[in-house]
């Protein structure tokens, strides 16, 4: 690479840019984050179903991690900015960290995927924090996880007034 020059793109199929778009769902048009979301809930369904909430827990752990990863080459190479919009991952991570506080229940996670996003535009304390101060493909995912913890916790409450 020349200096100066900025670096190139990603192809679709490189498999930093298949995870960190979610496989194409941070490239539809509008609300990026809300499509990652909405892409994560099946995958979140089917992982609690078939290895329950302990599987769901070391799926999101292992998913932060390489959301960490492909969020950083993403976004080293896109030139789009320390979090580009398409870079849907970390809403992937946050919503089934979300959904860990949730029963396999459809209800639950519909409440548990509005909670998210609500937290995750909202940004409390110290999510904009995170958001503003942490770079690199550990702030991408971290203000989202951030997030997600006001969004568990908010479900958490719920279902125990549902009891």
């Amino acid at each position: 690479m020349n200096p100066g020059q900025p670096p190139a793109r990603l192809p679709f199929w490189h498999p930093a840019c298949l995870l960190a778009t979610w496989f194409g769902a941070g490239l539809l048009p509008k609300a990026p984050g809300t499509w990652g979301s909405l892409a994560a809930l099946p995958f979140a369904w089917v992982i609690h179903a078939r290895l329950g909430l302990i599987g769901l827990a070391a799926a999101t752990a292992g998913l932060f991690v390489v959301g960490w990863w492909a969020a950083s080459v993403y976004a080293g190479r896109s030139h789009g900015g320390p979090d580009p919009g398409p870079v849907v991952i970390d809403e992937v991570a946050g919503q089934w960290l979300t959904l860990l506080a949730a029963p396999l229940d459809w209800r639950f996670y519909a409440a548990g995927f509005l909670l998210f996003r609500a937290a995750d535009i909202w940004k409390p304390w110290p999510v904009r924090w995170a958001d503003r101060r942490l770079k690199g493909g550990l702030g991408v995912m971290l203000d989202d996880a951030l997030a997600a913890a006001y969004a568990a916790a908010a479900l958490y409450l719920l279902s125990l007034l549902m009891r």
